[in-house]
């Protein structure tokens, strides 16, 4: 298990302490995507409030998450597919070679 460790990291012009165990320098890649998706609500939109921001921000996050989650499922279902195929027509081709095998020995 990991050792927990406390970062501070700066989001909306707050800094907040965070005990993690992750590295530090995840922690901070993700306050800055965070500050990233803060900075565009707040180029898109007229709001000054910091909640409805926050608010904003937290679903255009959960937006990203949900159309990334979709998007993986999609591939791998797709792998599934493309990996029984090959499955079966590896299967195919070695049936093949040895009823082959089998025709040479009689």
């Amino acid at each position: 298990m990991k050792e927990e460790r406390v970062v501070e990291i700066k989001v909306f012009g707050q800094t907040f302490s965070v005990k993690t165990e992750n590295d530090e320098d995840h922690i901070q890649a993700v306050a800055q995507y965070v500050n990233e998706k803060i900075d565009e609500i707040q180029s898109k939109t007229r709001s000054v409030s910091t909640v409805n921001v926050a608010i904003l921000t937290a679903l255009n996050i959960a937006d990203d998450l949900l159309k990334e989650r979709a998007q993986r499922k999609a591939l791998l279902r797709e792998v599934e597919v493309k990996s029984k195929d090959l499955v079966e027509r590896i299967d195919l081709r070695m049936a093949g070679k040895e009823a082959k095998k089998i025709q040479v020995v009689e």
